[in-house]
């Protein structure tokens, strides 16, 4: 199986930049991570959409998701761009169709567009994002998740729902790609989130790189494209891998191994300190993916 490989840049969120003073050169560095994977054999650069610090907020740069896919949208010229993965409660869902159309176009077609139903409690109430129990925040995530997909596929949509309604927006353009930007949906969620993948996801993430999760959690997806009718084969199934820096290139290989068996297509990679020193991401590059290229 062909293996498709992602990596996140460092935006701040997991105090990846606070060896950098000048904000001006944590921006660049940022984008520095992002030119060097576009010059290289990698499918995508992603970011985190949050405000505050893990795992604990500290008063550190944390650069805005959108504003950052944006700008590398245009610091690049062959990579997709992605967000592991929106939250729904940061922006209403008929904005988040609309920006992520024009991102779409300022790509020319390479963005990945994540939504997920968000977790971050603290950044939640810090920014005065109302804080509700998980069954509102699923309630409110599927409803979003039906009023983009109708963002991107008809004129004038209509939607009247228990959290979100519209009324006819006009969305142009509504993106390159087509049938519609790339649509990822993250989180394993058995009843709401992999039903949603299964019906209107072009990709989805799940398993945080256990192989066991992975597993469990893609043949839910199997069960729900088959009740559906959708062809399972045609959704991206990603999961992600945090780079252990001392560990040997076989071992990283066996690793990845193991998540591509139990039904990952595409990983993303965390790599630590990339910021200051681009060598390990460069040597997972030429080492390690060539071995998952068909």
């Amino acid at each position: 199986m062909s293996v498709r490989f992602g990596v996140f840049v460092p935006q701040g969120w997991k105090m990846d930049l606070v060896e950098i003073a000048d904000p001006v050169e944590q921006y660049e560095a940022m984008t520095a991570v992002a030119r060097a994977a576009d010059a290289g054999p990698w499918d995508s650069v992603w970011v985190y959409d949050h405000f505050h610090t893990v795992p604990t907020p500290t008063i550190n740069t944390v650069f805005e998701c959108w504003t950052v896919t944006s700008t590398l949208a245009r610091d690049t010229s062959r990579v997709h761009i992605g967000q592991m993965v929106g939250c729904n409660a940061y922006r209403q869902p008929s904005l988040y169709a609309k920006i992520a159309s024009t991102v779409d176009v300022a790509s020319n077609g390479r963005l990945y567009a994540g939504l997920g139903a968000g977790w971050y409690e603290h950044e939640w109430k810090a920014y005065g994002y109302e804080w509700v129990d998980t069954r509102e925040r699923m309630g409110a995530f599927r409803e979003a998740v039906q009023i983009v997909h109708r963002m991107w596929t008809e004129q004038r949509p209509s939607f009247s729902g228990k959290y979100y309604s519209i009324d006819a927006p006009i969305n142009e353009p509504k993106g390159v790609r087509k049938p519609h930007p790339s649509f990822w949906i993250g989180g394993g969620g058995e009843q709401v989130t992999l039903k949603l993948v299964a019906r209107y996801a072009d990709a989805c993430n799940v398993g945080g790189g256990d192989p066991d999760l992975i597993s469990r959690k893609l043949e839910v997806l199997r069960r729900h494209c088959d009740d559906l009718g959708r062809d399972y084969d045609r959704i991206i199934k990603s999961t992600n891998l945090e780079l252990d820096l001392t560990e040997p290139p076989q071992d990283t290989i066996g690793r990845i191994e193991r998540m591509v068996e139990a039904g990952a297509d595409y990983v993303i990679v965390y790599v630590p300190r990339v910021a200051y020193d681009h060598e390990p991401m460069l040597r997972f590059a030429s080492e390690v993916i060539p071995q998952f290229a068909g």
